[in-house]
Order: structure tokens, then C-alpha cells, then sequence
């Protein structure tokens, strides 16, 4: 399958459960999402754009998670959180992405790499 997939970077987007979603749908069926890469040893995990710093994704009580999940972030990049103390908003310099090698990609690079 054949997709180019672009974002506006007009404005910054703040990553937040629905765009997680959101960004799941576009990449479907490629190596963008989790279960696309996952046997070419992408894992799923998050950069900080503003200084570099990468996380795997990890639930909330430290195990690392098999897709995206906000709620193991570490809490100076947490914009909001809902009621339950979940993730709503991360600051607006994250994005998600894999790494792989110790090398972030985004989506977009995952799914190529993971195409060829």
C-alpha cells in the first residue's frame, strides 16, 4: 500500500488520546502504528522536539506499553490531566513516533522504513 501522509504544521497540534487515534487511523495497514512495525523492532515512544529527549510508552505504573500511551509520560511534559489523573494534553513539543536501534523515527519514517 502506497499513502503519503502529511500534517499541517501551520499551528501546533498538543498530542492528546484523540489525536493518538486520530494519527492510528491515518497510518493504518503501515509501518506508522504499532502493529505495522512492531516485528522489524520498532517500539512505540515519544520525543520532546524542544530538547531531544525521547520515552517508550509506558502505562501509568511504569510498564512499557505496546502502543501509545500518554498516562506513563513524565510529568513536566503533561499539559492536563482529567479528573481519573489521566493524560488529556502533553505540552505541545511531543510527538509520537518509535524508536528503534536507539533512533527516533516519526510516523511517517517508520512506515517507510518498515515498507522497505
Amino acid at each position: 500500500m502506497n499513502r503519503t501522509h502529511t500534517f499541517s504544521m501551520s499551528q501546533p497540534v498538543s498530542l492528546s488520546p484523540r489525536l493518538l487515534t486520530k494519527q492510528n487511523h491515518i497510518y493504518r495497514e503501515t509501518g506508522g502504528v504499532s502493529e505495522g512495525n512492531r516485528s522489524r523492532g520498532f517500539r512505540p515512544a515519544f520525543l520532546d522536539q524542544s530538547t531531544g529527549n525521547t520515552w517508550l510508552s509506558r502505562f501509568a505504573d511504569g510498564r512499557i506499553a505496546p502502543v501509545h500511551v500518554l498516562d506513563g509520560l513524565p510529568s513536566g511534559l503533561v499539559a492536563e490531566r482529567d479528573g481519573g489523573g489521566h493524560v488529556k494534553v502533553v505540552i505541545d513539543c511531543v510527538i509520537a513516533g518509535f524508536l528503534r536501534g536507539g533512533l527516533f523515527y516519526t510516523r511517517a519514517q517508520a512506515a517507510r522504513a518498515a515498507a522497505h
